[in-house]
């Protein structure tokens, strides 16, 4: 009997991506850009150039394939064309922290529209959006833009130093307590679009400050749309930071961002994380503690669904003796969805008495999701207390089986459960619109199942 022989060959996951099309000759130049703005954008394009587009075989990358990017396709927003956009929802646009906004910024593709109180533009408070800052706040960039995050970290931090013109600029002066919160909101509608963003965020030596930015758009049922951005913090000696980060982008957006806050002697942040949005999310934050005292709490939530695929990178340094960290990612997975998290615990020689906490927790909802969890420790000083841990599973059958043996229909009765298990997020969250936002999220993303 004749054998037959088949073969099979599978396309390499090392694959690059393709090249975009952008060139030098797009790099934004606004009237009245300074020398160093310029320099700045033309230097990261020359790292853009050098650098590879990642790959699987790269490590931060191995579990992210950006082979379906359709590189080529995307242009640059031409500000003022409302062709096909929809206007900011208006859910967007309300206080979360407070009754009410000290500033707000939102960026569309016709521009930035601002509203500030005065009195804090008396105390010197600067909240504006980046094409503006370059030309009214040129000294305040130039201290600032390009030190926390360096344009050459990536393929996709080199891309958006050069081409980010819409962005946000923060700066309290120092001992100015801003009572109200800032809010800011990037709305990125269309498709084969390219968004690019810089948050810039600097306090002071005891400055503090509450500070909300939303990224997010509608679905488009084809295409894809692109953004890139790069967040950059810089908070004092002795100022306090809380810091909410929203990521609703629609499910055809690829979205690529690198973050980094400093945090100098006895400084606090508070940084919380939420994403539920996007097709693909690779997203790095670092939180660098380079300061004797320093705290940072990171708090992070994401919710998938379809086959959105979110990759969270981050890193907790601790640069300095007596230090704390204390990060906590929860994540509910649904039908084809993946999540990645990896994250590091890095004490540097001579960073004592450092505490550092790093924790993730998945709940997977359906048998064809999956949560890729990887913490990691890298302790170069002996006089530490550092732990790690992580978890991925489904919802327990006996949680199901008393919620259902008191009248409790199943659907509800997971609802119940998905948010009991985001309870401790919740707990860590100060802000109940925050909080209402985030159930909001749970019940969406559930009654679509």
């Amino acid at each position: 009997m004749a054998r037959t022989v088949v073969t099979t060959t599978r396309k390499k996951s090392g694959e690059r991506a393709k090249e975009f099309n952008f060139t030098k000759e797009m790099i934004p130049i606004n009237d009245g850009s300074s020398d160093f703005v310029r320099n700045y954008r033309e230097n990261a394009w020359k790292a853009y150039q050098e650098l590879a587009m990642p790959t699987t075989n790269d490590e931060p990358w191995r579990r992210t394939d950006l082979r379906k990017l359709k590189a080529s396709s995307f242009r640059l927003p031409v500000n003022g064309d409302r062709s096909g956009y929809q206007e900011v929802p208006e859910e967007l646009l309300e206080p979360l922290v407070s009754d009410k906004h000290a500033g707000q910024i939102i960026i569309t593709p016709e521009g930035a529209e601002t509203s500030t109180d005065q009195s804090l533009t008396k105390l010197g408070v600067i909240f504006s959006d980046l094409k503006t800052a370059e030309k009214e706040h040129p000294e305040i960039l130039q201290k600032i833009l390009g030190k926390v995050v360096k344009s050459d970290e990536g393929k996709f931090a080199a891309l958006s130093s050069a081409f980010a013109e819409d962005g946000i600029l923060v700066y309290v002066p120092r001992n100015v307590r801003v009572e109200q919160p800032l809010h800011s909101v990037l709305w990125g509608p269309g498709i084969d679009v390219a968004y690019f963003s810089h948050i810039l965020i600097w306090l002071e030596e005891g400055a503090s400050l509450t500070y909300v930015h939303e990224a997010a758009s509608t679905d488009e049922p084809q295409g894809q749309t692109l953004h890139a951005g790069l967040i950059e913090i810089n908070v004092e000696s002795g100022a306090d930071l809380r810091f909410v980060e929203l990521q609703s982008w629609g499910e055809h957006v690829w979205n690529f961002t690198h973050k980094r806050a400093l945090v100098g002697k006895d400084a606090n942040i508070d940084w919380v994380f939420a994403a539920v949005g996007s097709h693909l999310t690779k997203d790095f934050s670092d939180l660098d503690l380079v300061g004797e005292g320093a705290v940072g709490k990171m708090s992070g939530f994401y919710f998938t669904d379809k086959n959105q695929h979110l990759d969270h990178d981050t890193q907790q340094n601790h640069f300095a003796p007596n230090t704390t960290s204390d990060l906590l990612f929860k994540g509910a997975l649904m039908e084809e969805s993946r999540s990645v998290w990896q994250g590091m615990i890095y004490v540097a020689p001579g960073a004592q008495k450092t505490d550092g906490y790093q924790a993730n927790r998945n709940l997977v909802l359906s048998r064809q999701a999956r949560a890729d969890s990887i913490p990691g420790l890298e302790i170069m000083a002996d006089d530490v207390r550092c732990t790690h841990g992580a978890t991925v599973g489904k919802i327990d059958p006996d949680e199901l089986f008393y919620l259902r043996s008191r009248g409790i229909a199943l659907p509800e009765a997971e609802r119940l459960v998905v948010e009991g298990f985001f309870e401790p997020i919740m707990q860590r969250i100060p802000f109940d619109g925050v909080k209402n936002r985030l159930n909001q999220a749970i019940n969406r993303k559930m009654a679509q199942n």
